[in-house]
């Protein structure tokens, strides 16, 4: 999973698959996928240190991250709130390996990220990290189960009729029952939205990550999707959303705001 910056782009999403399916496969048949270690309450899950990370130009660099900390405990819902422009992109990049900073240090579930190669940190963030996104990023020529699944196949984690079966009560669970077997243009925003929270539970990982993630949804169905990450989080899971909306941050138990690249307020 990752974060498009050309959001309604399929082709890039689909290139994006197979590249790592390919990776996958590969370091399947060289050796086991290691499961996510169990997250143990009250201790930190997420460690950002001394983060720094500039974009350069031919205007010169652009600085995104200027050494920001940030600690989130394993269990924790944390919002970050900041403007377009205030480093929430990056963070996301940094946080679930997409991009790797200029300096300082990325621990995530005990693993040091900042020292893992490109092709590790992909194999590594699809069993440890599920992903949600503005604009849902659906595969729109299959089905909302096969969309459920696709990320089981690349990791390759359950046998194939556990797929399918864990993939059905997923959708179950965010409310999308009677609607498996349609494809993503069949059913509303607020309900790809929701295939896009069972998709990024699909490994069962104990991190999810939301960039924007009701950016693109009405009051109601933001308020919808909010209470289904509650449940995700009363569940267990570590969740850490970034966005704008002021009303989203206020149903985390934490908040932080990111201004010119550094927390502001923890």
């Amino acid at each position: 999973m990752i974060y498009f910056r050309a959001h309604n782009d399929i082709h890039c999403i689909i290139s994006y698959i197979v590249f790592h399916k390919l990776i996958i496969d590969e370091m399947l048949d060289s050796q086991t996928i290691n499961q996510p270690e169990l997250a143990v309450p009250d201790l930190p899950i997420i460690e950002l240190r001394r983060l720094s990370k500039s974009y350069h130009t031919p205007a010169g660099a652009i600085p995104a991250l200027r050494g920001l900390d940030l600690s989130v405990t394993a269990g924790e819902f944390l919002a970050v709130v900041g403007k377009s422009g205030a480093g929430k992109s990056t963070l996301v990049n940094m946080v679930t390996g997409i991009d790797r900073p200029d300096s300082g240090d990325i621990c995530i579930a005990g693993t040091e990220l900042h020292h893992l190669s490109e092709d590790d940190r992909a194999r590594w963030r699809g069993l440890n990290l599920g992903v949600v996104f503005q604009f849902f990023q659906l595969l729109p020529s299959i089905s909302l189960i096969k969309n459920v699944t696709i990320p089981m196949e690349f990791c390759g984690v359950y046998a194939p009729k556990e797929r399918r079966e864990r993939a059905l009560h997923i959708l179950e669970q965010v409310g999308l029952a009677e609607h498996v077997h349609k494809r993503p243009s069949e059913i509303s925003g607020g309900q790809q939205q929701r295939v896009a929270i069972a998709r990024a539970l699909a490994n069962d990982p104990p991190i999810l990550v939301a960039d924007e993630p009701t950016g693109n949804l009405d009051s109601r169905t933001s308020d919808e999707i909010m209470d289904v990450f509650a449940g995700m989080v009363e569940q267990g899971k570590t969740l850490l959303i970034v966005t704008h909306d002021r009303g989203v941050a206020r149903r985390a138990t934490r908040q932080v705001r990111i201004v010119d690249g550094l927390i502001e307020q923890d």
